[in-house]
């Protein structure tokens, strides 16, 4: 109820925010834009989806090379739309590529192992990505105004991530289900699901520890490939905003892709972050110069891509899962 009650919340405020800037003011800047142009703002988010699968191969291990690359790629888009759509941390997914990876004869621990693996170092860039935001965000509007102050308490806010993800990083190595099924039991509740399927999230921990264990260089470099594939975000910004005519600087549009990422992730719990994000968008472009148009123009275009990349991971959830199901039919015949 509070998932619909929130996704009609979004839809009213991404509404008004239309109506208050004027549907013909948004037509007329988004019609100078050609098909050309749309094609155009969606290959950095293509970039961005490309490096990420090899952010996640990196961390597969062994496993890796019995998976086609682009059938790596499709899982994770797979994967994606599910974060996507579901008011789930954007963690709702995951579960699911280390389902689909079964297919490929990769061992569920291994799949699993990969997915948290992956995960974490992704979160890792993205906590980096938005900490180099935040810096050229103080250095270009400066920290005494009311812009300044919203980047100061996004400071904070990542640094209260920083701690958790660090936190994370060390129960991962200690035991990740290991800990969350001691607790539960510490607390004195049983969850049969979790308890009939101990020995396999054992299984999961062991992995990924020895996954910490023995290729630690490859978890640094998994990070710094994500951190790329953050870095084409910012790639996205720019090319949006050359399109809508806007004054563009490689500084600048760092520091914005990157408080938007901080904006959308701070806004998880609204399905799609409607409303919120777009909202945040507007106030972000604002406080960078841009007119208001011109703000809530950027925010439809990235809704825009949102849509494009749905539909095809749609697709490939349903290719994939095909395929999955296929093969699973096939090992009981």
């Amino acid at each position: 109820m509070l998932r619909y009650l929130l996704l009609t919340l979004g839809l009213a405020v991404l509404g008004l925010l239309v109506w208050h800037i004027g549907p013909g003011n948004i037509y007329d800047t988004a019609s100078r834009l050609g098909p050309g142009a749309l094609v155009v703002i969606l290959i950095p988010s293509l970039i961005m989806y490309v490096i990420e699968a090899y952010g996640w191969r990196m961390v597969l291990g062994p496993s890796a090379q019995s998976v086609p690359f682009w059938r790596l790629l499709a899982i994770r888009t797979a994967g994606e739309v599910v974060n996507m759509t579901t008011p789930t941390a954007y963690l709702g997914g995951e579960p699911l590529k280390a389902y689909l990876l079964k297919s490929y004869n990769v061992p569920i621990a291994e799949g699993a192992a990969s997915v948290v693996i992956a995960k974490t170092t992704m979160t890792i860039a993205e906590v980096f990505y938005i900490l180099v935001g935040i810096a050229l965000g103080f250095w270009i509007l400066g920290a005494g105004n009311s812009a300044g102050q919203s980047i100061a308490a996004a400071l904070v806010s990542v640094g209260l991530l920083v701690c958790s993800i660090a936190g994370f990083v060390f129960i991962q190595r200690r035991g990740l289900f290991a800990s969350i099924l001691g607790m539960i039991r510490k607390l004195g509740l049983r969850i049969k699901s979790l308890e009939s399927q101990e020995v396999h999230l054992l299984s999961i921990d062991q992995t990924i520890q020895n996954y910490y264990s023995h290729h630690q260089r490859a978890f640094y470099a998994s990070i710094g490939v994500y951190f790329l594939g953050w870095m084409a975000e910012a790639m996205e910004v720019f090319v949006i905003l050359y399109y809508l005519g806007g004054p563009t600087d490689v500084l600048s549009t760092i520091s914005i892709g990157a408080l938007a990422v901080f904006i959308k992730g701070g806004t998880f719990f609204i399905p799609g972050s409607l409303g919120a994000q777009d909202g945040g968008n507007l106030l972000l472009l604002k406080a960078f110069g841009y007119s208001d148009v011109t703000g809530i123009t950027f925010a439809l275009l990235r809704r825009f891509r949102e849509l494009v990349w749905i539909g095809i991971g749609l697709l490939c959830l349903a290719l994939v899962g095909k395929g999955a199901v296929r093969q699973a039919a096939e090992r009981q015949e």
